[in-house]
């Protein structure tokens, strides 16, 4: 019999971009892990639910060779700092140690351009903090993806901030130019083809991909 495919496990799954993930995933079977089950599971990609201090339990027992986490929220959708921080911290940390104990090779992280661990700015040194937290984790690949604004349908309520700047994309992408391109808006669809190009690459390393390195990935 033929060897068993890599198992694949998502966090994140209900999201704009976890969801295109697993609508185009082409041969790849993904798992999905969440808090919630999806209101429209994808076919052929199973989707397990239950609550975030059960998830190393959950991780352990699949034992992921590869980890893509799409997890994320904003602090108006959390309520505070704290509670954003649980999530796009603390939740995916305890996911990557898990998958790594698990023996997982390979992580696929959804940042954000801007991502800096010594930034001023709350939610982007939070970005940043997780980005170091798992490259302190030692995957044998770690993907870092850094897109600009998440151009999509999302699930859930709109984002009154994103939706102003979602109709001034137009006009601030065409002035953003050189060094400043990684800025540019672009659709979640782009960051999540990627994001399955990426899955089974295990050229060793910590890979940075913006804007650009992106859509040459989604091609």
């Amino acid at each position: 019999m033929p060897d068993a495919p890599p198992a694949i496990l998502m966090i994140g799954g209900t999201g704009m971009v976890g969801q295109a993930v697993l609508a185009g995933a082409g041969s790849h079977r993904i798992s999905s892990l969440g808090r919630r089950m999806p209101d429209a599971p994808v076919p052929g990609h199973p989707a397990i639910a239950a609550p975030p201090e059960n998830w190393p339990e959950v991780i352990a027992m699949n034992r992921p060779a590869t980890l893509v986490s799409c997890l994320g929220t904003t602090i108006r959708q959390a309520g505070s700092q704290a509670a954003f921080r649980a999530v796009d911290h603390d939740m995916v940390l305890a996911a990557a140690r898990a998958a790594k104990e698990a023996g997982a090779r390979h992580m696929i992280l959804v940042s954000s351009v801007g991502a800096s661990a010594g930034s001023s700015n709350f939610y982007l040194r939070t970005k940043g903090e997780i980005e170091a937290a798992l490259r302190a984790l030692d995957f044998e690949r770690l993907d870092i993806l850094r897109p600009g604004l998440l151009m999509g349908d999302r699930p859930g309520p709109r984002r009154f901030g994103e939706g102003l700047a979602t109709i001034a994309a137009p006009l601030t992408d065409a002035l953003l130019h050189g060094s400043l391109r990684r800025y540019r808006s672009i659709p979640g669809e782009t960051v999540a083809q990627a994001i399955v190009r990426l899955i089974g690459n295990m050229a060793p390393g910590v890979h940075i991909h913006e804007n650009d390195a992106i859509r040459a990935l989604a091609d």
